[in-house]
């Protein structure tokens, strides 16, 4: 028979108080936790630490403004920026902040000679919350010397996201670029190492556009042919049975030669993609898509059930769809 179970005294319950979740500190996986339980950190708050870190954030853009455009930037367009505005404002000496979509070396940030601060966007994170990440990323650019990168990390569980440190009445309004030239504040003096990334990032870069007065809708030459990558907010599936009742009706292309061919999922939200004509340039597909828009708004707003056809429609559609994150 084992030994039984001493019960705890009042005095060794007073020796480890408890305290609240907030002041936990962070101690190795084996240690004793530090609020007190008497348990292994890993086995305590250690567990919930862990969780908050990897689970998923479906949505890491949802509530900033611009969120389409910054799924699109994230997942599509390989040369962008946008000014991002603080609350509160800019740090001394900090003089801009900008979002990039990458930056040389697939650095996660830079701080500018000048005290300027690039973001990257499109890197590798350590946690399910890419808001987290890059807000850390964000608070540790603003941070570091001038002149130097900011290399990866892992944000704190508990750390803030980019919605708590962004101003959230400031326009989002992505700048689309032919290359990445924006890397280089001082060409005459850029190394190398920069110069060569430039070179390769130009080389693979599609040419891309954004479509005026469009959020989220971006044009781009793939070589054998055009796309249009539409980012969308509306929910998922009343956005596909929206689609569905266009496509049944012969109301979802864009024109002569063009064609909804399916869409991506992406940070929780659904990408429609329509093929092009080699030809038909963003200029020219704006109006098409606008008119289009308008289309979708009322086939979003029907409430009746889908016909078969409009069922079928709806699974092509669904079948066609990929997930990029």
């Amino acid at each position: 028979m084992g030994k039984k179970r001493r019960p705890q005294t009042k005095s060794a319950t007073t020796s480890n108080p408890q305290i609240t979740d907030g002041e936990v500190p962070v101690v190795g996986a084996r240690e004793p936790c530090p609020c007190g339980s008497g348990r292994r950190y890993k086995a305590c708050h250690g567990r919930a630490a862990a969780h908050a870190v990897t689970e998923l954030v479906q949505r890491p853009f949802e509530g900033l403004p611009g969120e389409c455009d910054w799924v699109a930037l994230r997942e599509l367009v390989p040369a962008a920026t946008a000014a991002l505005s603080l609350k509160g404002g800019l740090p001394e000496g900090v003089p801009s902040v900008t979002l990039a979509t990458v930056l040389p070396m697939a650095w996660p940030a830079l701080r500018r000679d000048d005290g300027s601060v690039l973001l990257g966007l499109q890197n590798d994170t350590a946690s399910g919350d890419l808001s987290r990440d890059l807000a850390d990323t964000l608070r540790r650019a603003l941070a570091a010397d001038p002149g130097t990168p900011v290399a990866a990390g892992r944000a704190p569980a508990d750390g803030p996201r980019l919605q708590d440190l962004l101003d959230q009445d400031a326009a989002f309004e992505p700048t689309v670029h032919s290359g990445f030239e924006f890397w280089i504040e001082d060409a005459e003096n850029a190394t190398a190492e920069v110069t060569a990334s430039l070179e390769r990032a130009n080389a693979a870069a599609l040419p891309t556009a954004r479509l005026a007065g469009l959020p989220g809708a971006y044009w781009c030459d793939a070589g054998e042919k055009n796309h249009l990558r539409w980012v969308m907010d509306h929910p998922e599936e009343k956005l596909l049975d929206a689609l569905a009742r266009l496509h049944a009706a012969d109301a979802s292309s864009l024109g002569e030669g063009t064609r909804l061919v399916g869409s991506f999922r992406a940070h929780g939200l659904v990408v429609p993609v329509w093929d092009l004509p080699t030809e038909l340039t963003a200029e020219e597909i704006t109006k098409p898509a606008t008119e289009f828009g308008e289309r979708l708004a009322e086939a979003l707003a029907a409430d009746a059930p889908l016909t078969p056809a409009e069922r079928r429609a709806r699974g092509g559609l669904t079948n066609r769809q990929v997930t990029l994150s």
